[in-house]
């Protein structure tokens, strides 16, 4: 009778990100083998048309792996289902509930994560945001063993990435969690054959990288024009930034989903507003000009600041300040 050797792998995940890991880890199926996925409840529809699963709990489904949604990792029921599975390994990514000891405490090799930054660095629920809202010029991945304090536990594997200064978040969160995905794939070996030696973490050098709010979202023209520009990039995908404008007389409110920073050449004044060829341009607080290159009306699709300009057809519009 053939043995299965694999070892036992219970994934925690919930969005798309998550879900891009958890396709690499079922690629790798000739030594390990999952055997359950854990993801936060279904959400609600809008329209009360029944609910729709994540899209990790949706890949799970199609791949024939049983699926289970606890409202909070602590409840005793759920912790009882994971002993009897005797799981060598969890691995979470982006799972989005907090794993108590009794959950830890389970699965013989320990709880890994895949984290999007160079931990220490941006510990907690927006590391990708934050980073680039702060407009560093390089952030990676980390593979952590979980503990009870948040992204606190000694790192198993880190991988550097180099950023340029117009990615946006949502791709590069799909970016460094393929590339966890594959760094975690790379780890596993040492790992089960007990020759990993993971570093603790220097937690005198921990920054934090709090929940994003929908208020931060609005742009103050009256600061820099690469902060504003580093914030469009950080907040795309959600909850995206938006700005209020006058136009003929009438305040709308307008998304903004494209940005570079260009240097004043023509004097312009802080706050005034004039449009180029391809973008309409903004002189911010620095006297450095936002030019927004797409932008989104209510209730719209996404146009280019050429298509926005043409539908003005002649309209005034300014900064509401």
């Amino acid at each position: 009778m053939h043995t299965d050797n694999r070892k036992k792998i219970v994934f925690l995940g919930t969005p798309q990100v998550a879900e891009i890991a958890l396709r690499i880890l079922l690629e790798a199926q000739q030594f390990l083998k999952v055997i359950l996925v854990v993801s936060q409840p279904p959400s609600r529809s809008t329209r009360g048309k029944g609910e729709t699963p994540s899209p990790t709990h949706k890949l799970a489904l199609e791949s024939g792996i049983p699926v289970l949604t606890p409202q909070s990792a602590k409840d005793p029921e759920f912790i009882a289902t994971i002993q009897a599975l005797k799981p060598d390994l969890c691995v979470t990514a982006a799972y989005g509930n907090y794993l108590p000891k009794t959950f830890l405490e389970v699965p013989k090799y320990g709880t890994l994560n895949i984290h999007p930054s160079l931990l220490p660095l941006y510990r907690g629920a927006s590391p990708v945001q934050r980073a680039l809202a702060d407009g560093v010029s390089k952030t990676g991945v980390s593979i952590l063993f979980s503990v009870a304090a948040m992204d606190a536990g000694p790192i198993a594997a880190q991988e550097e990435y180099e950023l340029n200064d117009s990615i946006k978040a949502p791709e590069l969160l799909n970016i460094l969690f393929e590339k966890g995905a594959h760094l975690l794939l790379k780890t596993l070996p040492k790992l089960f054959s007990n020759s990993l030696i993971a570093q603790e973490q220097d937690h005198s050098k921990a920054t934090h990288a709090d929940k994003i709010k929908v208020e931060e979202s609005i742009l103050d023209f009256s600061q820099p024009a690469l902060t504003l520009h580093n914030k469009v990039r950080a907040f795309a995908g959600w909850p995206n930034t938006k700005s209020s404008f006058i136009l003929n007389d009438e305040s709308i409110e307008m998304k903004i989903i494209t940005t570079r920073v260009s240097e004043n050449l023509t004097k312009m004044k802080k706050g005034d507003l004039i449009f180029t060829q391809k973008s309409l341009n903004i002189c911010c607080g620095d006297s450095q000009i936002l030019e927004i290159l797409e932008m989104q009306l209510p209730g719209k699709k996404v146009i280019s600041a050429l298509d926005f300009q043409n539908g003005l057809r002649g309209k005034q519009i300014k900064l509401n300040l």
